[in-house]
């Protein structure tokens, strides 16, 4: 972040004591406390919709998080004559979760399904609903990228070790891909068509129903240890900006899914994780599946897959190798986690 856009903190009615570097950011020691500025790359439509979740959040009470801090004119960003977009945002000082720390995971599980109970908000005229975010889509999507690259790599004259390596797995991971996306699917149609219009899956409320058009539930979109801060209030929940309308479990997968890959996919924590989510919020029989295919469709490959294709390939770091043999030996574990956790 250059000196142009801290210039524009000037817009804000703080006094900057002192401004330091952070990882992206710029933290800003303030009058009212630590802020941090960062680039904002959504629109602001979305913006607005991000300070009405994070006003409710703070008006229940149950969950610390950021907020949105104004500009003198009441904007919630400003920009650079390049149209740069910047926000300020509140903060506290603390470390990330600790994913080694089993207590700690818990807490943060338990905080996330509190903060599940405060991102529900009715659509207003000054403030749409998002678009409903399509799972299913979205695998479809990253089955034909995998498949490109496939076709990428076979063609490919002069291959490095890494190469031969991410080639030689590609047939298993694609069929796996194609099977949990066309699972999911199947059960999906099958939900939708054995449940009348207007019956609703027992125990799950009318609003939370798959498929329902007026599902106005929100995910935090990037529910991550990075974005759990341990502060002296406990935990503290950061960085709303990839939020958006999908199925809450989304939250749990992406935690639960960094947590398991980290420990190599131990059953037991898995259980501990979904009875501290239970504990505050129940789990409906339809969410338990739609977590199972989550984890089950192999993202992690996808991601190196994906990273390999879009980086430059004149040299190929040693790390996208090291990954790639980590995710091939926990493959086991990854299925047999699936098979003990979920097999009712």
């Amino acid at each position: 972040m250059n000196d142009r856009a801290v210039a524009l903190l000037e817009q804000y009615d703080v006094e900057i004591l002192r401004t330091r570097k952070g990882r992206g950011v710029i933290l800003c020691d303030t009058d009212k406390g630590l802020l941090v500025f960062k680039e904002y790359e959504g629109n602001e439509a979305k913006l607005a919709l991000i300070d009405r979740l994070l006003s409710r959040i703070r008006d229940q009470g149950s969950v610390s998080a950021e907020t949105l801090v104004p500009t003198r004119e009441g904007a919630l960003c400003v920009r650079e004559n390049d149209g740069t977009a910047y926000i300020l945002k509140t903060c506290c000082e603390g470390r990330e979760c600790n994913i080694y720390d089993r207590g700690e995971c818990q807490e943060a599980v338990r905080t996330l399904a509190k903060l599940h109970q405060c991102m529900v908000l009715e659509p207003r005229e000054d403030c749409p609903a998002l678009m409903e975010f399509s799972p299913l889509q979205e695998y479809e999507k990253h089955n034909r990228e995998l498949v490109k690259v496939q076709r990428f790599l076979r063609k490919k004259s002069q291959k490095t070790q890494f190469e031969y390596s991410l080639l030689g797995c590609m047939d298993y991971f694609i069929g796996q891909a194609r099977e949990v996306t066309e699972g999911w699917r199947s059960y999906e149609e099958r939900i939708t068509g054995m449940r009348p219009p207007g019956v609703n899956e027992p125990g799950m409320p009318a609003a939370q129903q798959p498929g329902r058009q007026e599902e106005y539930t929100y995910c935090h979109g990037d529910f991550q240890y990075h974005n759990i801060l341990w502060g002296s209030q406990g935990m503290y929940i950061v960085n709303f900006e990839k939020c958006l309308r999908d199925r809450q479990i989304r939250d749990l997968y992406l935690l639960m899914r960094k947590l398991l890959e980290k420990t190599d996919w131990p059953a037991a924590l898995g259980r501990e994780l979904l009875a501290a989510y239970e504990k505050i919020k129940s789990v409906s029989a339809y969410a338990y599946i739609d977590l199972y295919y989550r984890l089950a469709y192999p993202e992690k490959f996808w991601k190196i897959v994906n990273f390999y294709y879009n980086s430059g390939k004149a040299w190929i770091p040693q790390r996208n190798q090291e990954k790639l043999d980590k995710l091939l030996a926990q493959e086991e574990q990854k299925k047999s986690f699936l098979e003990n956790v979920f097999q009712i």
